[in-house]
């Protein structure tokens, strides 16, 4: 039962970054295609980056009770690219509501100076 701790606490995180998501339509629920390109590139670079780490003898895969010990590759487990999609989903969706927040702070600003 422990060993599938770590996916599961990905999964529902990533749940809950998609549930944000949706509430505020700040990135798949504004633009949905964008988004799965964007999450797609992010994700395929980072797994070239980890795959490079570990042919470079960087990256190590870690003994852990709360990981499931399946390998997708040689010192790459199967939580890898599950985290590397809340990674990407979770930037993005900090990112855009960043935006829309400093767009808010900029817009109320301007109208606070009109006389």
């Amino acid at each position: 039962m422990t060993g599938i701790v770590y996916l599961a606490a990905l999964l529902v995180s990533l749940g809950c970054m998609l549930l944000i998501d949706r509430r505020f339509r700040l990135f798949f629920w504004r633009d949905a295609t964008a988004a799965a390109v964007v999450t797609a590139a992010g994700v395929a670079f980072f797994l070239l980056w980890d795959l490079a780490g570990i042919a470079g003898g960087i990256f190590f895969r870690g003994e852990g009770v709360i990981a499931t010990g399946i390998l997708l590759a040689p010192e790459l487990p199967l939580e890898e690219p599950v985290f590397l999609l809340f990674l990407v989903v979770c930037t993005m969706v900090v990112y855009t509501g960043a935006v829309r927040v400093l767009a808010a702070v900029r817009r109320r600003k301007r109208t606070e100076r009109r006389p």
